[in-house]
C-alpha cells in the first residue's frame, strides 16, 4: 500500500528537493536506473527524442536518473503487465490501460494526465462507400481494435448519430491487420489512431478518405509502478516535467524532429512515414503532442475516464463497473498532486 505523505516526499534531501521544486537537473551519476517503457520500436516518438538529448536538452540529468529503454510494446495496455511484473517502473498510458489496470490490481500510481488531441483517432472509409455519417455504417463491417481509444471512438461517434454498437458488425483487429483488411477490402471502415491512420490514408491515396466528427474524448497519464515510485518519488516526478519539456521541443519543430527520427532509423528520409510524422507533428495530432498540457491527476481527468470505463463496461468490454474517480483522486495521491503541480508551475 502507498503511505507516503508530503513530508515523506521531502525527506530525500534539500538538495534533492531543491531540484525537483525549481525544475533543475539532478545528477544522474548519483540517481537510480528507470526502466521506462516504449510503445513500438523506440526510433520515432517522444522517448526517442529524449534518448537523443533533443535540442540539447539533457534527459537523464533533468530526472536524475539513468535510463533504461523497454521498447516492443504494441500499446499501452500490454505495459501493465509489465508494471505487475517489475519489468516496467515509468510508462505513457492512455485512459484504456488506467482502466484496465485498475480493475485488475494492477499497481500503478498515476503522476499526471493531459486530455489527448481530439482528432488523434480517424475513421476511414473508402472514397466510393456512401459512408458519410454514422448512420451509414450500420450493416457494415468495421475494424477497431477492441478496448483501445479507437474503439471508444467508435463508440462515442455511433452514439453521436443514435447508432448502437450491435448495429454494425465489428471486427477487433490489431492496427496493422485492420489497415490489411481494409486495404483489400475486407471491411468498409476502420476506426484507428495516429500516425498509423494518417499514414495508411496516405498509403491508399484518393481511394479511400477521412470521415468528419470523429471525436476522441479520452485523457492519457504517465503512470509509475508503486514499488518505484515509493522508492524514487522525486525521479518519478521529474519525468513527468522532463517528458512536458521533450515534448514542448517536438511541437516547437516538427521538421527537425522528423528528421531526428529519420537519422535514427525510424523511417526514410522525404517518405510518407516522414510526411506523415511532420504533418501530425505540426497540426498537433499524435496521441503525446498535448502533453504539453500536462497537469496533476485531477477531477477532469478522472471524470473522462470514468466515463470511458462506464461505456466499456456497457459494451462488455469490461466484465465489472470500475471505480476509476476514486482511485485517481483517493487522498493517498494527494501530496504528489501538490509536488507534480509544484515542480510544473517552476518550469513554467
Amino acid at each position: 500500500m502507498l503511505t507516503l505523505d508530503r513530508r515523506s516526499l521531502l525527506a530525500y534531501g534539500s538538495s534533492t528537493f531543491a531540484a525537483l521544486s525549481l525544475g533543475l537537473p539532478a545528477r544522474a551519476q548519483a540517481g537510480p536506473d528507470v526502466t521506462i517503457a516504449i510503445i513500438g520500436d523506440g526510433r520515432t516518438g517522444p522517448w526517442a527524442a529524449a534518448r537523443a538529448n533533443i535540442t540539447g536538452f539533457r534527459f537523464e540529468e533533468a530526472i536524475g536518473a539513468t535510463a533504461r529503454w523497454q521498447p516492443g510494446f504494441t500499446a499501452s495496455l500490454p505495459v501493465m503487465e509489465a508494471i505487475r511484473s517489475g519489468d516496467v517502473d515509468f510508462t505513457f498510458a492512455t485512459s484504456t490501460a488506467v482502466v484496465n489496470a485498475i480493475d485488475v490490481g494492477v499497481p500503478i500510481v498515476p503522476i499526471a494526465a493531459f486530455p489527448l488531441p481530439v482528432d488523434t483517432v480517424d475513421g476511414l472509409v473508402r472514397a466510393d462507400s456512401g459512408i458519410d455519417g454514422p448512420a451509414d455504417l450500420k450493416g457494415k463491417r468495421v475494424a477497431y481494435q477492441r478496448g483501445t481509444t479507437g474503439h471508444f471512438s467508435l463508440l462515442k461517434y455511433l452514439e453521436s448519430g443514435g447508432v448502437g454498437f450491435d448495429e454494425i458488425e465489428g471486427v477487433s483487429l490489431s492496427g496493422a491487420d485492420g489497415f490489411t483488411a481494409f486495404s483489400q477490402g475486407e471491411v468498409d471502415a476502420w476506426f484507428h489512431w495516429q500516425p498509423a491512420a494518417t499514414i495508411g490514408l496516405a498509403r491508399l491515396g484518393d481511394q479511400v478518405r477521412r470521415l468528419e466528427h470523429v471525436p476522441t474524448y479520452d485523457y492519457a497519464f504517465y503512470v509509475a509502478r508503486e514499488g518505484f515510485y515509493e522508492a524514487h518519488p522525486d525521479v518519478a516526478i521529474r519525468l513527468a516535467a522532463a517528458v512536458r519539456e521533450v515534448q514542448r521541443r517536438i511541437n516547437a519543430d516538427p521538421a527537425g524532429t522528423v528528421a531526428l527520427w529519420a537519422a535514427n532509423g525510424g523511417f526514410a528520409a522525404g517518405s510518407i512515414e516522414a510526411q506523415a510524422f511532420e504533418t501530425l507533428l505540426t497540426q498537433k495530432r499524435v496521441s503525446e503532442s498535448t502533453a504539453v498540457d500536462l497537469h496533476p491527476v485531477d477531477e477532469r481527468a478522472a471524470k473522462a475516464t470514468q466515463v470511458l470505463a462506464d461505456s466499456f463496461h456497457k459494451h462488455g468490454v469490461l466484465p465489472r463497473p470500475v471505480d476509476v474517480s476514486a482511485f485517481l483522486l483517493d487522498a493517498r495521491f494527494d501530496a504528489l498532486r501538490g509536488s507534480v503541480a509544484e515542480i510544473l508551475a517552476a518550469k513554467g
